[in-house]
């Protein structure tokens, strides 16, 4: 048998297979109501395939009409989305071909030189050209780089530099710089890496040694001051990003499952000199709090105990990787805030999330604010702890030195799907941003994003302070649901409109769910469009077919419906967000909030506790657990849980793009000024393989932004490895840098005396969830050096 012989039968064999999985799907579809399109496919394929083995050339005619049929299937369910026509006619489109080509024809028994034949062979190096040439033009920069270079210093020194995470106390993220301006953007070049590498006690593999980076350095004078997954802390030379000095806490990480830090936090001891007269501070993966000196990285002596705090005292029994700090301390009027990252989902017992003060100096004990007793600010007595499974803080806070505010985000009190144990104060405090008197840790207002949170939208971004040309104090709490809540920040109430409307009902026995919602009516929403049976999605109609049935088959009555344990459901956003940890970016000269989302939905369901336990379902102990990963134990509780994202059988996701955009807000009217995907699918594909295709998709990202006064916003961000300017006003991208994985970080820009120039810095470590890599590379960027 020749080898056009089997490959004749093999596509036939293809045919055979595909008819099947389209008639199964499309059966259940029928049967549960969605589209009668894939059972009519299968129909028509098995025929195809059929009269393939009979040689008849009824198969043509029968074809041709299929495709006209699917040509307006197709359009009328998608329109001119690209992406959505792509799993509904490539395929169909693929084997149209081979029907046309010689090999097949010859197979047939007819005349290989057919003269529609020919046309066909001759249009596809025209296609595959063309196509080309588009996807180059798409990875271009449009404008090449023309501006001009100013070599002046900015006004003070503190312009120049980056002396808090968000620069700003407030975190607005914004740099009064303009040396790389829209016009000289084009012109950023790499001038230098650091390699953190190893910890210097792990073994130097891929896998441990190598460090995840998500640190957005500090710029205080000429040093730059950052820390890596293993809590080393670094001063680097701002100029050069060599090593000043490595800092490094031996840390005991056994059971800890995420090893991140995003930063350092810096103080400057007033009237002080010499040693520890500036310090840089960081919590670690075991629970300590620690107070560097920022010249030589030696520890302060007269902090705490030899220059760190244990943050165990005080919260009882701990297992090993539950309680731990991955966010930097907020500093006000002296003081050191911080909360601290609790496990998810393990049991309602797991550690306190309460929030506490210490002295930046001696590293003494000031405040609690305890939920489970929001009035008492002391340390328990002995033998008590403070109070446990209550909701944490474990994002970036932020401060007004001026009120003498503290800004917390909250999470939930403990487990994250069931909530029928939760107190009083739970439920007031939970998902909500809490201002809290930075003296004494009262609580001075707390706003809540969402009522007895049964979806896991823990607020994980920081809240952002801007002043309001009106003289209005305002904050913006940005939020996994898509909802962005602006916010008077003296009093907590709104300075937009927030609506509390209905939502789906429906809780499991023992639980409740609140009749109503806040939904931030007054400023754009970042969920998303909402999900539908004809915006499933797939890389062929194989898996699209697959997801439209999962969909169907998924409770969903829109956003925050409940999960239950007869079916899973759909969660819409997913606990990605809407916006992660990144927060938003403001650009206070235009009143411009920068905005990066995600759109990636969750299938979860609720599991009977006598199900869970014979599946080995239980919290993680110091010897480990089956708890990880898509199963929460929810121990102390009637139910455990499982959530994953919604894929279909080829790890795609069952949604349609766009997964991620980026938007910019004008704040003057609270409208959207622009809106665009966010990366391409470069670094994405089906079965986890990177497709190479630099076509704009909008792929899933964490991580954060900055805007200059320039008007230029940078990001990386990303599943695709990549680091972007973009014009603030207009959405263009100007300027774009390929990264060694994943830029998962915010970045820094700062001004360096030595050259005269402005840097952006930007963390590229990667990060397993967003499949973007690996790396232990800190990457700075900037103009040419003056000749």
């Amino acid at each position: 048998m020749n080898f056009s012989r089997k490959l004749h039968r093999t596509f036939i064999g293809f045919l055979f297979f595909i008819s099947v999985v389209l008639v199964w799907f499309g059966v259940e579809l029928i049967v549960l109501g969605g589209s009668v399109y894939y059972f009519f496919a299968g129909l028509v394929t098995v025929a195809v395939a059929y009269l393939s083995t009979k040689k008849s050339t009824t198969v043509y005619p029968l074809f041709a009409a299929f495709y006209l049929i699917t040509l307006v299937w197709a359009f009328w369910e998608s329109g001119f989305n690209g992406w959505a026509l792509a799993p509904r006619l490539a395929m169909f489109s693929v084997i149209g071909l081979w029907l046309l080509s010689p090999g097949y024809r010859n197979n047939m028994g007819l005349s290989p030189g057919f003269h529609g034949s020919k046309v066909v062979w001759s249009a596809v190096p025209t296609l595959i050209i063309v196509s080309v040439l588009i996807l180059f033009y798409n990875d271009r920069i449009p404008h090449p780089p023309n501006g001009d270079i100013v070599y002046t210093p900015p006004i003070n020194t503190a312009q120049g530099e980056w002396p808090f995470y968000g620069n700003s106390q407030g975190g607005t993220r914004h740099s009064p710089l303009t040396q790389i301006t829209p016009a000289n953007v084009g012109l950023l070049e790499p001038v230098w890496t650091y390699h953190a590498g190893t910890s210097g006690y792990e073994p130097e593999s891929m896998f441990k040694g190598i460090l995840t980076i998500e640190a957005t350095p500090l710029k205080i004078g000429e040093r730059l001051y950052l820390c890596t997954g293993y809590n080393d802390v670094i001063a680097l030379n701002a100029e050069t990003g060599q090593e000043v000095w490595r800092h490094r806490p031996k840390i005991d990480d056994h059971n800890v499952t995420t090893k991140t830090c995003r930063g350092v936090a810096h103080y400057r001891v007033p009237d002080a000199t010499g040693l520890c007269s500036q310090r840089i501070y960081t919590a670690t993966l075991d629970a300590r709090l620690l107070a560097l000196d920022a010249d030589t990285g030696k520890p302060c002596p007269d902090f705490g105990a030899d220059g760190q705090v244990n943050l165990l005292e005080g919260m009882g029994d701990v297992v090993k990787g539950y309680y731990y700090v991955t966010s930097p301390p907020a500093v006000i009027r002296g003081k050191l805030v911080l909360g601290g990252w609790v496990m998810d989902g393990q049991h309602t017992g797991e550690p306190s999330g309460v929030i506490r003060a210490f002295d930046a100096i001696s590293g003494q004990f000031v405040w609690a604010f305890d939920i489970g007793r929001p009035d008492f600010h002391g340390l328990p007595e002995a033998g008590e702890s403070f109070t446990r499974g209550t909701p944490n803080s474990w994002g970036v806070m932020s401060a007004d030195e001026e009120l003498g505010l503290i800004y917390a985000p909250t999470g939930n009190a403990t487990p994250d799907y069931f909530g029928g144990h939760r107190t009083a104060n739970d439920e007031k405090y939970s998902s909500a941003v809490i201002a809290l008197n930075a003296e004494t840790g009262e609580d001075v207002w707390t706003f809540q994003t969402t009522h007895h949170d049964l979806w896991d939208y823990d607020v994980a971004s920081q809240p952002v302070l801007i002043d309001l040309p009106d003289g209005k104090k305002g904050l913006l709490q940005p939020t996994k649901r898509g909802e962005i809540f602006f916010l008077d920040r003296t009093t907590g109430e709104p300075i937009t409109k927030v609506e509390e409307l209905p939502v789906p009902q429906g809780a499991v026995e023992g639980d409740w769910v609140s009749p109503t919602q806040p939904f931030s009516t007054g400023m754009p929403s970042f969920k998303g469009p909402r999900p539908t049976e004809k915006t499933m999605w797939g890389l062929t109609p194989l898996d699209q077919a697959y997801c439209r049935v999962k969909f169907l088959k998924a409770r969903f009555e829109g956003t925050l419906t409940p999960v239950r344990t007869d079916r899973p459901t759909l969660t819409w956003p997913g606990y990605i967000g809407g916006v992660n940890w990144g927060s938003v970016s403001i650009d206070p000269e235009r009143l411009l909030m920068m905005v990066n989302t995600n759109h990636v939905l969750m299938y979860n369901q609720l599991i009977p506790r006598q199900q869970a336990d014979a599946d080995g379902i239980h919290p993680v102990t110091a010897e480990g657990g089956k708890s990880v990963g898509i199963y929460a134990a929810q121990a102390g509780t009637p139910y455990a849980a499982e959530s994953q994202p919604f894929l279909s059988f080829l790890a795609a996701p069952c949604q349609q793009p766009p997964y991620g955009l980026i938007s910019a807000v004008d704040l003057n009217t609270q409208t959207l000024l622009w809106q665009k995907p966010f990366g391409t699918a470069r670094d994405s594909g089906p079965v986890l393989l990177r497709s190479q295709l630099p076509i704009p998709m909008g792929v899933p990202n964490l991580g954060g932004s900055i805007t200059t006064a320039t008007g230029l916003t940078f990001i990386g961000a990303t599943q695709e490895r990549m680091f972007r300017a973009i014009d603030s006003m207009t959405g263009q991208e100007l300027w774009k840098a390929r990264l060694p994985a994943g830029g998962h970080a915010t970045p820094t820009t700062y001004w360096s005396e030595q050259s005269n120039r402005q840097f952006v810095v930007i963390s590229a470590g990667g990060h397993g969830a967003m499949l973007s890599g690996r790396s232990d590379a800190i990457m700075a960027f900037a103009l040419p050096q003056k000749q």
